[in-house]
């Protein structure tokens, strides 16, 4: 099949980051996407000013792509957080606070996938303990993103990158997807299947395919070693994105790889232009 046979989105929040904000969706419609994902924007605010959401509404109408993914606060990301919702006290609280703010957001922009970063492990903090309140963060999320049609993700992270992060392969992904699914009783929890996260990890990319493409809600690629664009590093990307779709995935492919050292728009050089458009 080959990359062009995919359909992809753009994250906002790794690539087109040397404009601001507001400019990154005409930005990346102007290399020719239709689609784009984001991180929670305002790492500072879980509930940002109503004019600031319709900022963001208003530079996604006007360059006419849809978000199509948008994470739920995670704290300082990039940064030293890597989620907030199993993080007992403030930053659960700006978790739950953020909840129906960026459901309603995502809701007014058609937005169908809500991903909820899981949060690291604190110090002093019984482990139990933590996941027993990001089960009850994640029901509640699930529970917004049911009202307005949207999926909820579960994404495994790098151990490398991440050290302090729990979750750290497909498995132990996917079974924090279960127990949601069987806490809330919606079936609305998925499996976000980052190629690059797990390779770091040193999982068997094709095993994972196998096993876990009928749970996979969204997939997201960047080569490696470097977090670059395909053919920057050795991951058969191409390869497995075949397998992929041969497994029976049939969402985007999300673009949440580094530029390099060089402007966004020359980042793409790999993927033809026709292919690049939400078809």
């Amino acid at each position: 099949m080959g990359f062009a046979e995919q359909r992809y989105n753009v994250n906002l929040s790794i690539l087109f980051t040397e404009l601001p904000l507001l400019e990154r969706p005409a930005a990346a419609a102007a290399s020719g996407f239709t689609a784009v994902e984001l991180w929670w924007p305002w790492v500072d605010s879980p509930t940002p000013a109503r004019s600031e959401l319709d900022a963001l509404r208003g530079s996604l109408e006007d360059a006419g792509v849809r978000l199509t993914g948008l994470n739920l606060y995670s704290g300082v990301l990039p940064g030293p957080d890597r989620g907030a919702l199993s993080i007992p006290g403030v930053e659960s609280e700006r978790f739950r606070a953020n909840i129906e703010v960026a459901a309603a957001f995502a809701e007014s922009v058609g937005c169908t996938a809500l991903n909820a970063l899981y949060g690291n492990r604190v110090d002093g903090v019984d482990p139990a303990e933590q996941d027993a309140l990001a089960l009850d963060n994640l029901v509640a999320a699930a529970r917004a993103a049911d009202r307005i049609g949207a999926i909820l993700l579960i994404e495994a992270l790098n151990r490398v990158e991440s050290p302090r992060y729990p979750l750290v392969s497909a498995p132990a992904a996917v079974g924090v997807v279960d127990r949601v699914d069987e806490a809330s009783g919606l079936g609305n929890a998925r499996f976000l299947m980052d190629l690059y996260h797990l390779s770091m990890n040193g999982e068997d990319l094709p095993r994972v395919i196998t096993e876990y493409a009928g749970r996979t809600g969204h997939v997201q690629i960047a080569d490696n070693p470097g977090r670059g664009a395909p053919g920057t590093g050795g991951l058969p990307l191409e390869d497995l994105l075949d397998q992929l779709a041969k497994a029976g995935y049939e969402g985007l492919v999300g673009l949440e790889y580094k530029p390099g050292d060089r402007p966004s728009a020359e980042a793409f050089a790999w993927l033809p232009r026709e292919a690049r458009a939400d078809r």
